[in-house]
């Protein structure tokens, strides 16, 4: 297998049309892992779930999902990515669409835990790519596709899957889904044709290891910002559309219409924050410390919203603070995984985030059973939307205070 070296460009076209499919996978990443909520106003009882019961099952997803993503960033500092990816998709696109079978919690555990195990590939594939392919002027709007891609995929999840939930019910949302992220990997094996036969890997001699990544206080730190950012994003993709239908009495469609609210402004707001970003790097601003100030103020923005969401009274002050979630949501999700790629650098890249995206996603562990076993023995959700704003606030103050300057590290 030739190597390509790092810092070698493909063609700017090439790029385009790569960058593009990323954000589509990711997309389609979103929509199938937030399936399980859009599905459960009606799942839940046909299954006879509990509250905690419910939030065991999309806990399970990230049980795999976080520990993979060690395993998945080495494959692609050291495979060729191209391939890992699809194969990540492969098996995430086949596990949601037996979703659709199930009949009881276990068979839910077992396909949330494949799903999470191919979805892995996501973030730590991207990144690695955008990292030794995409120049430093374009790599804000490099990522916020991919973060315009995760805030649209809950929207189009809710919207199409609130129609399908209320014209063929539950089942058919995972199968629907599941088969069209399958017909995904037809245009990705065009695009990635004349690159797969390449890796973009660093040379034996210079690749970093995964241990010698944990020694690095950075890295944790990082990881521990990520799961206070994940944190909040979870609670509304996950419990939202259940809160809405059953302890503030909408209907599907109303749920629909507010939740796909908050992520298509989640992701306009990418769009234009890495945009935004792009245009003040060129014109000199330090990269690092812009960024920084935007997660900052994501932090601030999602932590407000989701108090608000909890007090609102009427439907309009809902969509208010929801829209504001997915102001702030957008913003952390644009910056987050730029930071990471400046800190490694396209040479370590793919570990780097696979380490921090598993650090990250322990909230996606235990973020939903601590919000069932809330609902279920403190009687609401109050003090589940008091936690998620709490750890979001939490996370503006630590990127102040805990990460040092952000440039890309001598590992």
């Amino acid at each position: 297998m030739a190597t390509l070296p790092i810092g070698t460009r493909i063609s700017r076209a090439r790029l385009t049309w790569v960058v593009a499919l990323i954000a589509l996978s990711v997309l389609l990443n979103y929509v199938d892992r937030g399936a399980i909520g859009v599905a459960a106003p009606l799942m839940k009882d046909e299954l006879r779930l509990t509250a905690t019961g419910f939030g065991v099952a999309v806990s399970a997803f990230f049980w795999v999902y976080a520990p993979a993503c060690l395993f998945v960033g080495w494959l692609c500092d050291r495979y060729c990515v191209y391939r890992v990816f699809a194969f990540g998709v492969a098996i995430w696109s086949i596990s949601t669409a037996l979703t659709g079978f199930v009949g009881g919690l276990a068979s839910l555990v077992l396909l949330r835990l494949f799903l999470g195990l191919g979805e892995s590939i996501a973030f730590p594939g991207s990144s690695k790519i955008f990292a030794a392919e995409v120049p430093v002027e374009r790599r804000g709007i490099a990522n916020a596709s991919v973060s315009a891609a995760l805030a649209f995929g809950p929207a189009v999840g809710v919207l199409l899957g609130g129609v399908i939930l209320g014209g063929w019910g539950w089942r058919a949302v995972f199968w629907v889904f599941g088969l069209g992220t399958l017909l995904w990997l037809v245009p990705w094996q065009i695009a990635s044709a004349p690159l797969r036969a390449q890796s973009i890997v660093a040379p034996p001699g210079e690749r970093v290891s995964i241990t010698g990544l944990l020694r690095i206080p950075t890295l944790w730190r990082m990881g521990f910002v990520h799961f206070l950012s994940n944190y909040g994003f979870y609670f509304v993709l996950a419990w939202l559309p259940l809160y809405l239908v059953n302890t503030r009495g909408y209907s599907i469609a109303e749920m629909t219409a507010l939740t796909t609210l908050s992520f298509t402004t989640q992701g306009v707001v990418a769009l234009a924050g890495g945009w935004f970003s792009d245009r003040m790097v060129a014109g000199g601003a330090n990269e690092g410390e812009l960024r920084r100030s935007l997660m900052i103020a994501g932090q601030l923005a999602t932590a407000a919203a989701i108090a608000g969401i909890a007090v609102a009274e009427s439907s309009l002050m809902l969509g208010i603070w929801l829209a504001l979630a997915g102001f702030g949501t957008g913003l952390i999700a644009t910056n987050l995984f730029a930071v990471a790629q400046i800190l490694a650098g396209p040479r370590a890249a793919g570990s780097w985030v696979g380490v921090q995206n598993a650090l990250g996603n322990v909230s996606g562990i235990v973020g939903p059973i601590i919000t069932g076993l809330i609902v279920d023995y403190l009687g609401g959700y109050t003090y589940a939307f008091a936690t998620a704003a709490a750890l979001a606030a939490l996370g503006a103050l630590l990127w102040w205070v805990l990460i040092p300057e952000i440039r890309t590290l001598d590992i």
